[in-house]
């Protein structure tokens, strides 16, 4: 089995190609509610992060319910990130349940995150460090995803169908970014592929 599919961080997505013809022009607008929810999450998701930093530094552990409230924010940031970019025309639930493993309230995307137990003291130091060349890659990625979500406008305005390859390109996408997000922001000791593959 491969380093990429026994990740300790796992993001996937299922739903179907069609997509209203109008959704592109709109459901950005729909997910502003969410969105706004998203910037006060990521403002959550520091906090806690910097309490785990010292928990890690102190104690090699990162507390479970930390963790589980950690993994909710970026589960709900995958929720209203897929609905904004149009993947699925299904309004996302305001779901707040933390857990490390994905309740399903969301029947197009699945984000889950195996609990690391004890992890090295030291790593939370010079982990961001070491996660500078991801950075590089998510730019990179980052600048391929906005050129795909403008064709994917454009695709599902004259067909009503959103390209598969587009869709899964932003699916990889979200995946190596959360999986970077996870190692730099402790739930993780294991360091993250460089693939964009499931």
């Amino acid at each position: 089995m491969s380093l990429v599919s026994t990740y300790p961080t796992q993001l996937e997505f299922r739903g179907g190609l069609h997509i209203a013809r109008w959704r592109p022009l709109v459901q950005w607008l729909l997910a502003i509610p969410h969105l706004l929810i998203v910037n006060v999450l990521g403002s959550l998701r520091q906090v806690l992060t910097l309490i785990a930093f010292f928990a890690v530094l102190f104690t090699r552990r990162i507390p479970r319910p930390l963790f589980d409230a950690i993994a909710m924010t970026l589960r709900y940031e995958w929720r209203v990130t897929s609905y904004a970019l149009f993947l699925h025309e299904d309004y996302p639930p305001f779901d707040f349940s933390p857990a490390a493993d994905d309740d399903g309230a969301d029947p197009h995307t699945t984000v889950t995150f195996t609990y690391p137990g004890e992890m090295a003291r030291w790593k939370p130091l010079y982990k961001w460090v070491l996660a500078i060349p991801h950075y590089f890659v998510l730019l990179v990625l980052a600048i391929a995803a906005v050129a795909v979500v403008i064709a994917g406008v454009f695709a599902v305005l004259f067909t009503a169908n959103y390209p598969v390859r587009m869709r899964d390109f932003l699916v990889a996408a979200s995946r190596y970014s959360v999986r970077v997000q996870s190692y730099v922001g402790l739930l993780s000791d294991e360091y993250p592929p460089f693939s964009i593959k499931g």
